[in-house]
């Protein structure tokens, strides 16, 4: 069991380190003797540019084929079906049409509730200040007003009471009413 365990951690360290090397490796070429070379440098200057199969900046093979080559070369085929593929291909925006059409009805959905909210606000607001300013009309009518203590009792308002119950609805009318 133990060298079971041995052989998996060797195996594990054997494949990261490996995909650590090819990670890390930009260049890549065939030598003089046929073996494919993985390298942080560039190769030697006796190696054909048809031997680089890839290096910085690449994205594959068919950028290891030049440019001078004739139109008409069985090499120039790949490239010449590849440029067309890629002239015929759509252009991505990078964007998401989906993810931005979700994006902009969600933003809709919050202004219109943002809106309803402030329209609910309002319209208690107004209802507010009607109350207030009605309450305050019978205050300065001179009328006797009573109210239910907790015993369930009437009592009238004095004159204490009756200022402080219409600073009050004096506060509401200015607060609730200036908007409307």
């Amino acid at each position: 069991m133990q060298l079971h365990i041995t052989f998996m951690r060797l195996a594990l360290i054997l494949a990261s380190s490996t995909f650590a090397l090819s990670a890390a490796a930009q260049w890549q070429w065939v030598d003089k003797d046929g073996r494919k070379v993985f390298s942080d440098r560039a190769p030697p200057s006796d190696i054909a540019q048809k031997d680089i199969h890839k290096q910085p900046g690449n994205r594959g093979r068919l950028n290891a084929i030049t440019i001078d080559q004739p139109a008409d070369s069985p090499a120039a085929a790949p490239v010449a079906a590849a440029s067309a593929a890629k002239a015929s291909a759509p252009k991505l925006s990078g964007k998401d049409t989906e993810l931005l059409a979700r994006k902009k009805k969600l933003e809709e959905e919050e202004a219109a509730k943002k809106r309803a909210d402030e329209e609910k606000m309002a319209s208690a607001r107004m209802d507010s200040c009607e109350r207030a300013k009605k309450a305050l009309a019978t205050l300065k009518s001179g009328v006797r007003m009573s109210t239910a203590n907790a015993q369930g009792e009437r009592e009238f308002l004095d004159d204490n009471a009756r200022a402080a119950e219409t600073k009050r609805l004096q506060a509401i009318v200015e607060s609730d009413c200036r908007a409307s």
